[in-house]
């Protein structure tokens, strides 16, 4: 069985759920289409971070949002998978579109619809409020609950294992970044 760290040294690809990952999993539905979503910042520097690595992130939810386009668009975030309900089927796509094997992506989950992925993904992780049977399936439980810093969390520790935690950081903090979106 390999570790953890051994999992990071080959990850490619990190792919995001996003109520109850990127959010806390409150949905505010207001009159007509109105819908509101709270993102924690901390959490979008880790995508920027990431990104910065030169991890490609992407993103695979069961709802169709707009509030998850323009935060994808805020973030940079290219590959977005929205209105899923196989999440599988989808994943499978996005290995193929980029040319990776499973054991390329870390995947961060919350719920039953996310275990098949869960249980494919090279590195799994669940948030640490996600439903018993994500965690049962998941290599790693965040410290933190969906929505507060658990995507972050899950960046800092494979940029800490990729060795480019530093090259990141120095990266974003380069005046030709123009700053780091959060």
């Amino acid at each position: 069985m390999k570790s953890i760290q051994e999992r990071i040294q080959i990850i490619k690809m990190l792919l995001l759920d996003v109520d109850g990952v990127m959010t806390d999993g409150g949905i505010i539905l207001g009159p007509g289409s109105m819908e509101l979503k709270r993102f924690h910042v901390r959490d979008g520097m880790g995508v920027s971070l990431a990104r910065a690595a030169g991890l490609l992130v992407g993103i695979l939810t069961s709802r169709d949002s707009e509030v998850v386009r323009r935060r994808a668009k805020e973030l940079g975030i290219e590959e977005v998978q929205q209105g899923v309900s196989y999440k599988e089927g989808a994943y499978e796509d996005i290995l193929k579109k980029y040319g990776f094997r499973d054991e390329e992506v870390a995947y961060i989950g919350d719920d039953i619809q996310d275990i098949p992925v869960l249980k494919r993904a090279g590195l799994s992780c669940c948030v640490a409020d996600g439903a018993e049977e994500a965690k049962q399936v998941s290599h790693y439980v965040t410290l933190k609950n969906g929505g507060t810093g658990a995507v972050r969390e899950v960046v800092d520790m494979l940029l800490k294992g990729l060795g480019k935690k530093e090259e990141a950081v120095t990266s974003l903090l380069t005046p030709e970044k123009k700053g780091a979106n959060r």
